[in-house]
């Protein structure tokens, strides 16, 4: 009975620790749409991604970038409940701010949904592009295409 207690004790140590794992990872992610060619690089909890080229900002929580282009959106605050994220975005002029909140369906699939604020614009050939208000994301194993 004593084996038997302390077997169920390990395995419930055991399936706790590879929930929190999963928790860790899920908002850790490169995560793009191919449509508008936009991507998010995220780690909502150790917070320490870096803009490329734009190292005054310091260590964030991510940013919206743009595929083949410098300007970006910036994450200037994460708060997860989860499976559900919700985050403040200002654009890299600092003009315009927004918040959202980025849902994980599963392993591969996000929901990025703007709820109040500015709307997401990026650039595209020398114009504004709108982003629509609920944005489908797919995990990326890397970000080099860029």
């Amino acid at each position: 009975m004593k084996k038997l207690t302390v077997l169920l004790f390990a395995c419930l140590l055991s399936l706790t620790a590879a929930v929190a794992q999963s928790d860790s990872t899920m908002f850790r992610a490169y995560l793009y749409n191919n449509e508008y060619d936009v991507y998010l690089r995220i780690d909502f909890h150790e917070e320490n991604i870096n803009v490329p080229g734009q190292d005054l900002y310091g260590p964030l929580p991510g940013y919206l970038g743009k595929k083949h282009n410098s300007f970006c959106w910036v994450i200037t605050s994460a708060e997860v409940k989860d499976n559900v994220a919700t985050i403040a975005l200002i654009n890299d002029y600092g003009s315009e701010d927004l918040t959202a909140t980025l849902t994980c369906q599963n392993d591969s699939t996000y929901v990025l949904r703007q709820e109040k604020g500015s709307t997401l614009k990026v650039p595209r050939n020398g114009k504004w592009q709108k982003l629509p208000k609920t944005l489908h994301l797919k995990r990326g194993l890397s970000d080099k295409s860029r």
